[in-house]
């Protein structure tokens, strides 16, 4: 199927990433994706709905025993009878009996992971109807969000512990071209207009990429899918846990972080943790709209208009709104609480529409290189 063109840009000339959709989505109401702006920088389409499962709980402590009963004091003995007929002494009390120790309480129930979300269906050329739920985690050390702790997941009572310095699962499945579906209840994809480039995908939420000089504009990602879209006040948190380790180079424009689509009103939005190029980058022609500190660091936030032939993952609009929060200081692991974004956004006037999707993903603009995400999962609870 012929891919959507965009118009070219006199100063930069930019092919954007997107998804042929007409009749080949399931609900998603659109005929095709589309990513980038014309100026050398922007997103990519491409979508697929995904089943999402819940955690399980763990148990909790045990009853202690109570302590015994102490015995009670001897009764004490009576006067005797005085002369005169009056009687003597009254009878002494004897001693009160001794209270016993008290039950200890046990430990409390530990909660598991979050319970899935709401149906979704698939995206641009084919996708799968999945669910997009959350994927609960197995109890796991407690530690700050982003730190360099070993193993875990959430645990109970606990935060978010990610192992910045892990390595992917065996095994693995290698996609090429143009394509999606689904891998550990998320939904993936991969989109360039070249040639050369692979996603590979794990029975874990993990993948890896790479791209050559014939890429072209690649992008791949793994997430969560919401069918035609729901209000973000009703998702509940959203949220991504990520590691990345890169190597080679990305071209002119690179992202590593968030992406993802609204509906009414159209707009494509970014949430940037890295880069291959310094950070921060900008994508050019913006409006800033401010910044906003969120997971432990500082956003800027920006708009932008962008215009493309046949259209985005809005149907047949051929001009949307991006959004972005471009992180100051790059970062390779930790959590990006999604929800924050999207509130920090309505506050500064962006309106957002009903989502679409969530992804973690990687997209150059050129180069030839590599990258591993050890973690990538999105959990919406």
């Amino acid at each position: 199927m012929m891919l959507p063109r965009r118009p070219q840009n006199p100063s930069i000339t930019l092919l954007v990433c997107g998804f042929v959709a007409c009749g080949l989505a399931t609900g998603a109401g659109c005929s095709s994706s589309e990513g980038l702006p014309v100026t050398g920088t922007g997103g990519s389409t491409a979508s697929g709905g995904s089943t999402a499962s819940g955690g399980a709980s763990h148990s909790g402590g045990s009853i202690g025993a109570g302590g015994a009963m102490s015995s009670g004091g001897a009764t004490g003995s009576g006067g005797t009878l005085g002369t005169g007929g009056a009687k003597g002494g009254a009878s002494g009390t004897g001693g009160l009996t001794g209270t016993g120790g008290v039950t200890a309480s046990g430990g409390a129930t530990g909660t598991g992971g979050a319970k899935g979300g709401a149906t979704g269906a698939g995206g641009a050329r084919g996708g799968a109807t999945g669910t997009a739920g959350a994927r609960g985690g197995a109890t796991g050390t407690a530690g700050a969000a982003g730190g360099h702790a070993s193993g875990g997941s959430t645990g109970a009572g606990g935060s978010v512990v990610i192992d910045c310095n892990g390595t992917l699962p065996g095994g693995g499945t290698s996609h090429t071209g143009s394509s999606q579906g689904t891998a550990a209840g998320l939904s993936w994809s991969l989109w360039q207009n070249g040639s050369g480039g692979s996603i590979t995908t794990y029975s874990t939420p993990a993948f890896s990429a790479s791209w050559g000089p014939n890429s072209g504009d690649f992008l791949a990602r793994i997430g969560l899918q919401w069918g035609n879209g729901k209000a973000y006040t009703s998702l509940g948190t959203v949220a991504a846990d990520y590691a990345e380790i890169k190597s080679g180079s990305g071209g002119g424009y690179s992202y590593m972080g968030i992406y993802g689509w609204s509906v009414n009103p159209c707009v494509e939005w970014y949430i940037v943790d890295d880069s291959y190029n310094k950070m921060p980058v900008n994508p050019g022609s913006t409006t800033n709209k401010g910044t906003v500190t969120i997971d432990g660091g500082s956003y800027i936030l920006y708009t932008r208009s962008t215009s493309g032939t046949g259209g985005s993952r809005c149907g047949s609009a051929s001009n949307w709104q991006q959004f972005y929060s471009i992180r100051q200081t790059a970062r390779t692991c930790g959590r990006i609480t999604i929800s924050d974004h999207f509130d920090a956004w309505n506050k500064a006037g962006m309106t957002l529409g009903n989502v679409l999707e969530a992804s973690i993903l990687v997209e150059v603009g050129g180069g030839t290189g590599t990258i591993q995400f050890p973690t990538a999962n999105v959990t919406a609870q």
